[in-house]
Protein backbone atom coordinates (compact mmCIF):
# COMPACT_ATOMS: atom_id res chain seq x y z
CA UNK A 1 0.00 0.00 0.00
CA UNK A 2 1.31 3.44 -0.93
CA UNK A 3 1.25 6.36 1.46
CA UNK A 4 0.68 10.03 0.71
CA UNK A 5 1.82 12.45 3.39
CA UNK A 6 0.16 15.86 3.68
CA UNK A 7 2.20 18.46 5.58
CA UNK A 8 0.29 21.22 7.35
CA UNK A 9 1.50 24.55 5.98
CA UNK A 10 -0.76 26.90 7.96
CA UNK A 11 -2.65 26.35 11.18
CA UNK A 12 -4.97 29.01 12.59
CA UNK A 13 -8.10 28.60 14.71
CA UNK A 14 -10.72 27.22 12.36
CA UNK A 15 -8.39 26.90 9.36
CA UNK A 16 -5.79 24.31 8.35
CA UNK A 17 -3.95 24.14 5.02
CA UNK A 18 -1.89 21.19 3.83
CA UNK A 19 0.15 20.17 0.79
CA UNK A 20 0.88 16.62 -0.39
CA UNK A 21 4.56 15.69 -0.53
CA UNK A 22 4.54 13.67 -3.73
CA UNK A 23 1.45 14.92 -5.55
CA UNK A 24 0.32 18.39 -6.67
CA UNK A 25 -2.55 18.50 -4.16
CA UNK A 26 -3.27 21.45 -1.85
CA UNK A 27 -6.19 21.21 0.61
CA UNK A 28 -7.75 23.26 3.41
CA UNK A 29 -10.37 22.66 6.09
CA UNK A 30 -11.51 24.05 9.44
CA UNK A 31 -10.66 20.94 11.52
CA UNK A 32 -8.24 18.02 11.44
CA UNK A 33 -11.06 15.54 10.81
CA UNK A 34 -12.30 17.55 7.84
CA UNK A 35 -8.72 17.93 6.58
CA UNK A 36 -8.43 14.11 6.54
CA UNK A 37 -11.72 13.93 4.63
CA UNK A 38 -10.57 16.58 2.12
CA UNK A 39 -7.30 14.69 1.63
CA UNK A 40 -9.18 11.50 0.77
CA UNK A 41 -11.55 13.37 -1.58
CA UNK A 42 -8.59 15.04 -3.33
CA UNK A 43 -6.96 11.64 -3.83
CA UNK A 44 -10.17 10.23 -5.29
CA UNK A 45 -10.28 13.13 -7.75
CA UNK A 46 -6.56 12.94 -8.59
CA UNK A 47 -6.02 9.14 -8.72
CA UNK A 48 -9.49 7.83 -9.56
CA UNK A 49 -10.09 4.16 -8.62
CA UNK A 50 -6.45 3.75 -7.48
CA UNK A 51 -7.17 5.94 -4.43
CA UNK A 52 -8.17 2.80 -2.50
CA UNK A 53 -4.55 1.63 -2.43
CA UNK A 54 -3.25 4.80 -0.77
CA UNK A 55 -2.98 5.55 2.95
CA UNK A 56 -3.32 9.22 3.96
CA UNK A 57 -1.12 10.78 6.67
CA UNK A 58 -1.36 14.36 7.90
CA UNK A 59 1.74 15.77 9.59
CA UNK A 60 2.66 19.07 11.14
CA UNK A 61 6.31 19.93 10.67
CA UNK A 62 8.91 17.47 9.40
CA UNK A 63 8.15 14.54 11.72
CA UNK A 64 5.38 15.20 14.25
CA UNK A 65 1.93 13.88 13.41
CA UNK A 66 -0.97 16.27 13.90
CA UNK A 67 -3.26 15.15 16.69
CA UNK A 68 -5.73 16.61 19.12
CA UNK A 69 -4.34 14.26 21.78
CA UNK A 70 -1.85 16.02 24.01
CA UNK A 71 0.49 14.31 26.49
CA UNK A 72 -0.49 14.50 30.14
CA UNK A 73 1.71 16.93 31.97
CA UNK A 74 2.37 15.93 35.53
CA UNK A 75 3.51 18.50 38.06
CA UNK A 76 7.11 18.21 39.14
CA UNK A 77 7.50 17.26 42.80
CA UNK A 78 9.36 19.96 44.66
CA UNK A 79 11.74 19.21 47.49
CA UNK A 80 11.27 21.30 50.61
Amino acid sequence: MREVVFHVLAERPGHLEAQADTLPIHISAPTLEELQYEAREALIEHLGPAHGTVRVRVRCGPRAEVSSIRPVERPVARCR
